[in-house]
């Protein structure tokens, strides 16, 4: 589990930034690709008086769930803005909801999200913290457990928090009054959320805190919080939901419309090549590190026809792969894909799924032995789908029993970018 950083002293004892870089340029930076900045001019002062020297480093927080093992492009447009404020000089406080994950986020929410038990928390934060480190840099970085305040609090530490704020302020969320018109169920534990996000803020005393735009009432919050903690409170700064694959629906493995930090640079190449076009110029802008003055570039050269559309796809294909895997590898990965798509072939580096001693091999089950399919659900729904292939032929039926002889050598296909070669 992650090694809790002590919560910084009253007096922000800090060294100035190591990086000294003007305002102007700093809150260009800072406010590209950003949705809404809260309260602007505050936030303005703020990094101006850093940059002058005025004041210490930000403080940058932003908090992050572990409700499930795997992060997606969709989680790192956050975090790359937090990148942004550590580039800057400017300090990352990453908190990890070991305790708030239990709980579970409301925002959004049409529903109220099952409870995760403490040992599912931890082993979905061991596989955060190792993808988040592909993203944020090593310093000027702390990385703690909400875990380490939140679970220690009594029932005094509770109800203090609810008297902060009223049953009406609440049903001002959105997500909130429209299940409360609808007679959904609303779990009271769904209030304490974000009052538990704005105890973050206290702890830590954040000077401004990252999240998306479905985040916006949480991050507020905090800002009540710690003004009546007696703080400066933090500004709020939120950024786009990232639409997938699909184009339309926010990214989310649950949509199956996610591209994956840890995806292999094939498969995330691919994927960023399926990409409906408009959406170039927000991937470019929230998933690059391309600054902000080349990716106007960009969006003006797609407008007036100067840019290939399918060239600039390969290049945000290129410069996503490499940002998680090499430059290497992206080349790579451009090359598998022309195999694939453009000369209509199988790769040559397809990996071999040994046959055992099955006989005979149900589809559903020989997808997910061979990792072409991470569930049964998933190959079921790619068979339905006609997604799936024996060397170039359809298969659509999920009770077909296929003899061992008749698979072997022969190539299994899911959708257009998963390949087994059967020994």
């Amino acid at each position: 589990m992650v090694t809790p950083a002590s919560p910084p002293p009253a007096e922000h004892a800090r060294v100035p930034c190591a990086v000294v870089t003007p305002a102007a340029q700093q809150l260009r930076i800072l406010l590209d690709g950003t949705e809404q900045v809260l309260p602007h001019d505050e936030f303005e002062r703020k990094v101006t008086a850093a940059a002058r020297g005025e004041r210490p480093p930000l403080r940058a927080k932003f908090g992050v769930d572990p409700t499930s093992a795997d992060l997606h492009l969709g989680h790192a447009v956050v975090l790359r803005k937090l990148r942004a404020f550590q580039r800057l000089g400017h300090t990352a406080v990453l908190i990890i909801g070991g305790f708030t994950a239990q709980v579970g986020d409301p925002s959004g929410r049409s529903a109220t999200r099952p409870r995760l038990t403490r040992a599912e928390v931890d082993a979905n934060a061991a596989t955060y913290l190792a993808q988040v480190r592909k993203i944020l840099l090593d310093d000027p970085l702390e990385v703690t457990n909400n875990a380490d305040w939140l679970e220690p609090m009594g029932m005094a530490d509770v109800l203090r928090l609810t008297a902060r704020m009223t049953v009406a302020q609440m049903l001002e969320r959105a997500d909130f009054a429209a299940r409360y018109e609808q007679r959904r169920p609303i779990a009271v534990s769904e209030f304490l959320y974000p009052l538990l996000q704005g105890e973050d803020s206290v702890a830590v005393r954040s000077d401004v805190e990252l999240g998306g735009t479905d985040q916006t009432f949480n991050l507020l919050v905090g800002r009540d919080l710690q003004a009546a903690a007696g703080q400066d409170p933090q500004c709020v700064l939120t950024m786009p939901l990232l639409e997938g694959t699909d184009g339309s629906a926010k990214m989310s493995k649950t949509y199956g419309n996610a591209i994956g930090v840890d995806d292999a640079p094939a498969e995330m190449f691919g994927k960023v090549m399926s990409l409906p076009d408009p959406l170039m110029v927000k991937y470019f802008r929230l998933v690059t590190d391309l600054p902000p003055e080349q990716v106007d570039a960009i969006a003006a050269g797609l407008a007036d026809g100067s840019l290939h559309p399918g060239q600039t796809k390969r290049r945000l294909a290129r410069e996503i792969v490499a940002l998680y895997a090499s430059p290497e590898a992206a080349t790579a990965a451009e090359a598998r894909f022309d195999t694939q798509f453009v000369d209509r072939s199988v790769p040559d580096d397809v990996a071999v799924f040994d046959l055992g001693d099955t006989d005979p091999w149900f589809l559903p089950s020989l997808l997910r032995a061979s990792r072409l399919c991470a569930s049964g659900a998933e190959a079921r729904r790619m068979i339905a789908q006609r997604a799936v292939r024996l060397d170039g032929k359809v298969l659509d039926d999920e009770e077909l029993a296929l003899p061992r002889a008749a698979l072997r050598g022969r190539v299994l296909q899911v959708g257009r970018r998963r390949f087994a070669r059967l020994g």
